[in-house]
């Protein structure tokens, strides 16, 4: 089991670069900070465009003039090119809130940042991501197969759940990490930030939290953000922002998606519900998933992932 990190240090540093079929983690080095950016990072399928979506509305007291998926760039894809990212977010009036799936230790930090951290159980994050990596387009994959200098290729998609639970909770796709393959680890995602969770510049939300209590998390994000809302303001912001709404106004928060995958939105935000993973998951891939935390994971980082107790 991974022992806890006693004393606590005290700023993150960039140490590693992420380079694969997607995403090359030396684009972030060519970003100018402002003294009010605001960073939102997830692993994956933990409720990132859900986040994109929550900041947008208390930025713009409603929602966002144009989707979330060009205000708020995945600065580390490398399917956009990087110029056209970087003109996008320097010519931006607004306050900036740009996504990251890197770790913690994948991209220059400054302590101006805000930073937001979205956790979830990695074994509802698996499931949500089969749901993905299984319904890319034929279109989304030449695209992805034919990125100008990626690092790796993306693997087919897999035919059989089991065999991608297999891969992806025993393979990292770097040397350092212990799962994640295809992708990148959650498990050491996770565990990056947590060991920084005392810095008064990060705020940590749980995907359970954002569903069984948004509003009380949305007042909790504005506090945070030093975002002042009209009180008659916030049942539309609360509305705009429920896992349902977004759902149904997909293509205004992530235009892409219809080229990106089967069913456009409707597969993208997929169900917004935990624990599919005990009708799937065998005793056996259980007991792998035990071993993978216990070897990634803090004790606390681990009881934060699986039940979103608060920090």
């Amino acid at each position: 089991m991974l022992e806890s990190t006693d004393p606590r240090p005290e700023m993150p540093r960039c140490t590693r670069v992420y380079q694969n079929w997607l995403i090359d983690s030396t684009r972030w080095n060519f970003l100018r900070y402002r003294d009010d950016d605001i960073i939102i990072a997830t692993s994956y399928k933990a409720g990132t465009t859900w986040m994109q979506g929550i900041v947008a509305n208390l930025i713009f007291g409603g929602e966002p003039p144009i989707p979330v998926g060009i205000l708020s760039p995945f600065l580390e894809a490398r399917a956009t090119p990087l110029e056209i990212e970087l003109t996008q977010l320097e010519g931006q009036t607004h306050r900036r809130f740009i996504k990251t799936h890197l770790p913690l230790d994948g991209f220059r930090f400054d302590p101006r940042l805000k930073l937001i951290y979205i956790g979830r159980d990695p074994r509802d994050v698996f499931m949500s991501m089969w749901n993905h990596h299984s319904n890319y387009t034929d279109q989304v994959l030449a695209v992805l197969a034919n990125i100008p200098g990626r690092a790796s290729d993306l693997p087919r998609p897999y035919a059989d759940i089991h065999d991608f639970w297999s891969d992806w909770i025993s393979k990292g796709s770097f040397p350092w990490e212990t799962d994640g393959y295809p992708y990148w680890s959650h498990l050491h995602h996770a565990q990056s930030y947590w060991d920084y969770r005392h810095l008064p510049n990060f705020m940590f939300v749980h995907f359970n939290d954002l569903l069984s209590g948004l509003e009380p998390q949305m007042r909790q994000l504005a506090a945070f953000l030093e975002i002042e809302v009209a009180d008659d303001l916030w049942p539309r912001l609360v509305r705009n922002c429920t896992f349902d709404e977004m759902k149904a106004k997909g293509v205004q928060y992530a235009p892409s998606m219809g080229i990106a995958w089967k069913g456009g939105a409707q597969t993208f935000f997929n169900k917004g519900t935990n624990g599919r993973w005990r009708e799937v998951l065998t005793a056996e891939e259980l007991a792998q998933y035990d071993r993978a935390a216990g070897l990634a994971l803090t004790p606390e980082c681990r009881k934060w992932l699986e039940s979103g107790d608060r920090i």
